[in-house]
């Protein structure tokens, strides 16, 4: 049951971030890409805040937990490093979605479908075969779905390929401090530290005005309240106990939603090769989600003897 609820909360962040692709792009008619991220950023944290607060008062007053000295540090280490990643790449992906196409921006940025396991293998963990067969049908299933022409690597392009390295280098620190800290409360601190850490360039090189701000009001709460305060949050309880290839399949389904959104939207049309591309990418999500078969035991043999 925990396995299908992680799960669902991981496809719904693939659902939000996928429409988040609308906002993000009207956004950068009014702002700079250090602008909405620092905005965007400290909304939402701002927004856990009071569900921080209505969390701890169903809990109960009455309801003391022991706490060692060292969580209160974990909670910080691990909100000030999946900040940093989060600010890293997000920073990246809007620059150089400002020189290459929605297209490639999109396909490259899934790319942490494949550098999530190489990473997980340099830190000793193990890929189950039929979970390497998932990446090559998902990869296959971007490419058609984004790609709609020759490959060439840009300058944005090689910013957005960064971009992806650095959200796997995210998934991977969520999947170590989640199951040793609350979610919601990490989640806040990578947002302000995001924030941050986008506000610097922000003043230095953008000088963003007021009125300006104002007038993305729209796509700035939608990637401020239900990008990040939703969907980063439940990204952080949706990672809890789940083997972080299968979340970063997941996840990489907000290249199908994005170009959903698009259509739905937008009015974009779906063509033949996208819808090929989205079928190849849901048919490699449940393929991942299919249980490992166990090996038979030999007759006369009970389990736990030797």
């Amino acid at each position: 049951m925990n396995h299908m609820k992680n799960n669902a909360m991981l496809l719904l962040t693939a659902l939000i971030w996928g429409c988040a692709f609308v906002a993000q792009s009207v956004g950068m008619d009014y702002v700079g890409p250090f602008t909405f991220n620092a905005v965007r950023s400290l909304i939402g944290a701002v927004v856990l805040l009071p569900v921080i607060a209505l969390m701890d008062r169903l809990e109960g007053k009455d309801k003391k937990k022991a706490v060692k000295k060292g969580d209160t540090r974990t909670l910080i280490l691990g909100g000030v490093c999946c900040g940093i990643a989060l600010g890293v790449a997000s920073s990246l992906q809007q620059i150089g979605i400002q020189y290459t196409t929605v297209g490639k921006a999109g396909f490259i940025t899934a790319m942490y479908i494949v550098i999530v396991p190489l990473m997980g293998v340099f830190v000793g963990r193990k890929v189950r075969p039929v979970i390497g067969l998932c990446v090559v049908i998902a990869v296959a299933g971007l490419y058609f779905l984004c790609m709609k022409g020759g490959f060439s690597l840009g300058g944005g392009d090689l910013l957005v390929l960064i971009c992806a390295v650095a959200f796997s280098v995210h998934i991977l620190v969520i999947d170590y401090f989640s199951p040793l800290v609350d979610g919601v409360r990490m989640s806040a601190i990578q947002f302000l530290v995001a924030g941050l850490m986008c506000s610097v360039p922000m003043f230095l090189w953008e000088q963003p005005q007021p009125a300006v701000i104002l007038s993305a009001w729209a796509p700035i709460l939608y990637a401020g309240v239900l990008s990040c305060g939703v969907a980063y949050t439940l990204q952080i309880l949706g990672q809890k106990g789940a083997d972080p290839v299968v979340a970063s399949l997941l996840l990489s389904l907000e290249s199908v939603f994005s170009v959903l959104a698009g259509w739905v939207i937008l009015g974009q049309a779906l063509s033949a090769r996208e819808l090929f591309g989205c079928a190849l990418m849901f048919g490699a999500i449940i393929l991942a989600q299919l249980p490992e078969r166990k090996p038979a035991e030999k007759p006369g043999m009970e389990p736990g003897r030797t």
